[in-house]
């Protein structure tokens, strides 16, 4: 079996912190799935993910992107996944063009090549008549689409999306399901965490749910549903886990 993300045993801990971030944390998932991860806040998905991507070092265990050890071969990770924060990461003063072909001259992408596919995707994703806005001009929900355009620039074998729905019109949220789901149909894997319950049941293939910077529970929407006791769905799935206290 083929993985596209294997975590074994990861621990971290930030300095100051009173409790770890990941306690042995250890997950798989197969590729060309969507996949969801999924917990409370302060669970450790920002924390995986960001291990994930190079951005923090795992104080013990092992973790691999398609085969690739995460601490020794982080720059050819980054060559193949694309990564859409929670955070807008965009220049707020330049258009969505300006942007784009800024980003994609740090992937390298030949200069006719990257302004077709800026001209594709904006259209994709509805944005093609608001190119000469800034993006401090853009809606919450435009500004969410820029920001996945931005992470599928250099075509990633993985897509890594942080909350990529928050706060978003029902239509910006229509439109980056629908996308996701074409996108993971043409061979991609897609890694993805969400508060909306009911958007990862209806998404995703396999969900591991994390907190307290361990696993707790992994399989399909419909095992998960099965496994725990008088749960009709998802949402009730997670809370029969993590249980209803409100976390900071």
């Amino acid at each position: 079996m083929q993985y596209s993300i294997y975590i074994k045993d990861l621990q971290k801990q930030y300095p100051g912190a009173e409790s770890q971030a990941l306690q042995g944390l250890s997950l798989c998932f197969e590729k060309g799935i969507i996949a969801g991860l999924l917990g409370p806040n302060g669970a450790g998905k920002t924390t995986t993910i960001s291990i994930l991507c190079g951005l923090v070092k795992a104080d013990e265990g092992y973790a691999e992107v398609l085969g690739l050890n995460c601490n020794s071969n982080i720059t050819d990770i980054q060559k193949k996944i694309g990564v859409v924060p929670q955070q807008v990461a965009l220049y707020p003063q330049l258009t969505a063009p300006e942007n784009l072909e800024y980003i994609g001259r740090l992937y390298k992408i030949e200069r006719n090549a990257l302004k077709d596919k800026i001209h594709m995707l904006l259209e994709r994703f509805g944005l093609a008549a608001h190119t000469k806005k800034r993006i401090s001009q853009y809606s919450g929900g435009m500004k969410r689409r820029a920001n996945i355009i931005a992470g599928l620039l250099h075509d990633p074998e993985i897509l890594i999306l942080d909350e990529p729905t928050a706060g978003v019109d029902v239509q910006s949220r229509a439109m980056i399901l629908d996308f996701l789901k074409h996108y993971n149909e043409a061979g991609k894997t897609i890694l993805y965490t969400s508060h909306l319950l009911e958007e990862a049941e209806r998404i995703c293939h396999d969900v591991a749910i994390v907190d307290a910077g361990k696993l707790i529970a992994h399989g399909s929407p419909n095992q998960l549903i099965q496994q725990a006791a008088d749960c009709s769905n998802l949402e009730e799935v997670f809370l029969y886990h993590t249980g209803r206290s409100v976390r900071e």
